[in-house]
C-alpha cells in the first residue's frame, strides 16, 4: 500500500492505542492462569492478534465479550503441534519457554522479519532447562520438547529483554519451590518493570534483586477466581502523536498513564527537552509546538522511541544527540541505518558513530518517497516528519503500521491529516 502525506497543522483529541507490550504479556498470563480471565480495552494489531492464535493453539478458549476478551484455560495444553507467533519478537521470544511447560513436541515459527532474527539464545539456554530443541542455525523454525524445569541459571540480558520475560513467566508457572534466574547486561529495564506488574496482577510472587537477579517463589494453584486486567494505552505508539504535536499544532491525547512503567513514556522527557510545549494532567496530555532547539537523549532502555525521535529531531535546530544505537539492528529493520537512508530523502542527514545517533535538524524537509522496510515505525516516523514537509511525502509499504497500531492513519486523519491511501494492484502479463 502507497500513503500520501499532505504537509498542513493538526489539531484535535485523540485516545492513545492499545499498548501490545501490555496485551501480549496479559494474553500469557491468561493462559497460565487456571480459570477465567477478563481482557478489557484489548489490543487489534496484528502482534496482538498473533498472541492470540498462540494461546489458542497452547490451550486456552478465547471470546469476545461486550469489546472485551473472556479467556479461559487451564494452563499450558497444546491442541496443535505448531504455533506461529507471526512477526512479534516479544511472541518468539515470550511464548517459547511457556510453550515448553508441555510435553508435547511443539514447532515454533513466525513471518517475516522474524524468520532472520537470532533465535540463538534458546539454542544456548533450553538444554539446561531440561528442553529438547532444535532450530534452524539460531533461527526460526525451531522445534523444542518440555517439560522445562525450572532450575537456577545465568542469562546475558544484553540482546533482548524479551527473553527474561518469557522465563519468567514460565517459572512462575512452573516453580514448587524458590528458584533465582541471575542475569548480566540486562537492558530495557522497563519492559521487565512491565512483565513483574502483570505476574503479580496475576497473583505471581518475583524478588527483583535491583535487576541482577530475580527470585520467583511458588504460588498456590488453590484460587481459580476470575481475573479481570486491563489493558494500557500505548505509550511507543502515541509518542508518534505526541510528536506530531509537537511539531504541527497543539494536540490532546488521552488514555496514557502516566505512571505507568512502559520505557517509552520517557518520550516525555525528550519532548520537554526539546522545547514542545508539554501540559502533563492526569486524564490527558496537552502537546503544542515551541520553538524547538535539539537536545540529547539516551534511548539505549527505550529503543522504540528511535524514529519518533529522529522525527522529532528533524525539526529542532541543531544537532540531536541520541544513544543506544546497538539496540536497533535486531528490529523489524536495522533502524539505525533505515532510519539514515530513508530521512536522507527527505533531506535530513543523520551520522552514526558507534553507539550515537546525531540529527542534523532544523531544516525544512523535503518532498520525497519513502518506504518502511516493513517497518511500522519507520512507517509512522515518516508519516509524522511528513506534516511540515516542504510537499507531500509518500510512503511505499505503508501498510507496516498494521503490526502495531492499525489506526495509525486514520487517527491522523481525525487531526485534520491530508492522508491518501492507495491499494499497490499489479497487472499480470
Amino acid at each position: 500500500m502507497i500513503v500520501r502525506i499532505k504537509p498542513g497543522t493538526i489539531s484535535g483529541t485523540i485516545n492513545a492505542p492499545t499498548s501490545k507490550s501490555s496485551m501480549q504479556r496479559a494474553c500469557a498470563a491468561a493462559l497460565l492462569h487456571t480459570g477465567e480471565t477478563t481482557i478489557a480495552n484489548p489490543g487489534n494489531s496484528n502482534d496482538d492478534v498473533a498472541a492470540i492464535g498462540v494461546i489458542q493453539n497452547l490451550g486456552a478458549t478465547v471470546a469476545t465479550i461486550n469489546n472485551n476478551l473472556v479467556v479461559k484455560s487451564n494452563g499450558v495444553n497444546p491442541v496443535a503441534g505448531e504455533m506461529n507467533c507471526g512477526e512479534s519478537g516479544l511472541g518468539i521470544r515470550m511464548f517459547a519457554p511457556i510453550a515448553a511447560l508441555s510435553s508435547q513436541a511443539i514447532t515454533i515459527n513466525g513471518t517475516g522479519s522474524l524468520l532472520t532474527r537470532p533465535m540463538d539464545f534458546f539454542d544456548e539456554i533450553f538444554p539446561a532447562l531440561g528442553i529438547q530443541i532444535t532450530s534452524s542455525q539460531g533461527k526460526l523454525p525451531v522445534k523444542i520438547q518440555g517439560p522445562l524445569q525450572p532450575v537456577e541459571i545465568t542469562i546475558d540480558g544484553s540482546l533482548s529483554s524479551q527473553f527474561l520475560t518469557g522465563l519468567l513467566m514460565a517459572y512462575g508457572k512452573a516453580a514448587t519451590q524458590p528458584v533465582t534466574i541471575f542475569v548480566t547486561n540486562l537492558k530495557s529495564k522497563p519492559y521487565i518493570d512491565l512483565t513483574l506488574q502483570v505476574m503479580k496482577h496475576f497473583g505471581y510472587a518475583v524478588v527483583n534483586n535491583e535487576y541482577q537477579s530475580f527470585t520467583i517463589n511458588p504460588v498456590s494453584n488453590s484460587t481459580n477466581k476470575p481475573i479481570i486486567y486491563t489493558v494500557e494505552g500505548d505509550w511507543s505508539g502515541a509518542a508518534f502523536l505526541l510528536v506530531a504535536g509537537a511539531v504541527a499544532g497543539e494536540i490532546t491525547v488521552k488514555g496514557l498513564d502516566v505512571f505507568s512503567t512502559q520505557a517509552d513514556k520517557n518520550i516525555l522527557q525528550a519532548l520537554s527537552m526539546s522545547g514542545a510545549i508539554l501540559s502533563v494532567q492526569e486524564q490527558q496530555i496537552v502537546i503544542g509546538p515551541g520553538k524547538l532547539k535539539a537536545f540529547h537523549f539516551d534511548a539505549t532502555d527505550c529503543p522504540d522511541l528511535f524514529p519518533p525521535l529522529v522525527a522529532l529531531a528533524a525539526y529542532c535546530e541543531g544537532t540531536t544527540a541520541i544513544e543506544g544505537v546497538s539496540r536497533l539492528a535486531h528490529k523489524e529493520s536495522n533502524r539505525g541505518l533505515t532510519l539514515q537512508q530513508e530521512f536522507a530523502k527527505m533531506g535530513v542527514e543523520i551520522i552514526l558513530q558507534d553507539d550515537l545517533m546525531l540529527v542534523k535538524g532544523g531544516n525544512t524537509l523535503h518532498a520525497a518517497t519513502v518506504h518502511s522496510h516493513h517497518d511500522h515505525r519507520i512507517a509512522m516516523a515518516c508519516a509524522v516528519a511528513a506534516l511540515q514537509a516542504g510537499g507531500e511525502v509518500i510512503i511505499e509499504e505503508a501498510e507496516a503500521i498494521n503490526k502495531s497500531y492499525p489506526d495509525f492513519y486514520d487517527h491522523l486523519k481525525s487531526l485534520g491529516v491530508l492522508v491518501n491511501e492507495e491499494q499497490n494492484f499489479q497487472v499480470k502479463s
